[in-house]
């Protein structure tokens, strides 16, 4: 299990893997939206933890069509399939690796981005934590839209119409503890709801994906 996640930690710092490609385009999305809605601190503050939201989701989505294809393309996954290691198991390793080269840069990098949107001070912490709790989900959901479209040519684009919606909950719940988080409000509720959609992603979708690969794979 460490060397398959050595190895696709390797592609993706490889040119095409996706490493660095969703931390660029979610600063590209920082930085616009100021220029976009006017350089009012209040307004940016008030829409500070949506936005970083939703520019982390969508920086996770630009990834996701290369999580399977390169193993699809050079015959690795049909080796995979039949290794002694379950394909439940593979499936959870690429989510993770998925997660580590997209969802921590982007944890780590919310902070920053955050100054410019002039997010208030308290919602720093509660962004780091709701990004931290909820950016897991998206990998897994994202490897299970993988699994389902693995093989389509021009795959891309159904696999954001398929795992857009799956996301809903996560960018709700999420995005509501930055800006309780931000406000000084009660943000229990929220972060255990978004807790448990990453708990639930964790313990069900890696089955899940796994039988879509294997039906895929005959």
């Amino acid at each position: 299990m460490i060397a398959l996640l050595l190895r696709d930690l390797k592609l993706a710092f490889r040119a095409g893997g996706g490493f660095g490609l969703g931390l660029a385009f979610f600063l590209i999305v920082t930085v616009l939206v100021p220029f976009s809605v006017g350089p009012q601190s209040s307004l940016l503050s008030t829409i500070a933890p949506g936005v970083l939201w939703l520019g982390a989701l969508l920086a996770c989505l630009l990834s996701l069509d290369r999580l399977l294809a390169l193993d699809w393309e050079d015959g690795s996954l049909d080796l995979l399939a039949t290794a002694p290691l379950p394909l439940e198991a593979v499936v959870s390793i690429k989510a993770l690796a998925h997660w580590i080269t997209t969802g921590l840069p982007l944890v780590l990098a919310a902070p920053f981005l955050g100054v410019l949107l002039n997010l208030p001070v308290p919602g720093f912490f509660w962004l780091v934590i709701s990004l931290l709790v909820g950016t897991p989900a998206m990998s897994v959901i994202g490897t299970f839209g993988a699994a389902l479209t693995v093989g389509l040519k021009r795959g891309g684009l159904l696999l954001s119409l398929l795992v857009l919606p799956l996301y809903v909950p996560t960018l709700i719940f999420g995005a509501e503890v930055a800006r309780r988080g931000a406000t000084g409000m009660e943000t229990q509720t929220p972060l255990l709801m978004l807790a448990g959609i990453t708990a639930a992603t964790i313990a069900l979708l890696p089955f899940a994906s796994a039988a879509v690969l294997r039906i895929n794979l005959r």
